[in-house]
């Protein structure tokens, strides 16, 4: 789900079900995970990495990031 808040931050809500999936990004993207867990990677990075509950990442606008989830990864997704 995508909002606006009050005060004019975009942001959407939701949860990815047991996937692998590549997301491209026009805007900067900070991920934070608020339940569950996955396995992520930005593009032009080598390593794969684990977001548990808190865990927050950031990925740069006008690129890509791939995701993993075994179980489901509930997250918000901040837009820059």
């Amino acid at each position: 789900h995508s909002l606006t808040t009050a005060e004019g931050e975009k942001l959407s809500v939701g949860v990815v079900l047991p996937s692998v999936l590549t997301f491209s990004t026009g805007a900067a993207e900070t991920m934070e995970c608020v339940a569950g867990s996955c396995e992520y990677r930005v593009a032009g990075t080598p390593n794969w990495q684990r977001s548990t509950p808190g865990h927050i990442f950031s990925v740069p606008a006008n690129t890509s990031f791939e995701i993993g989830v075994e179980d489901t990864y509930h997250y918000i997704c901040r837009y820059a």
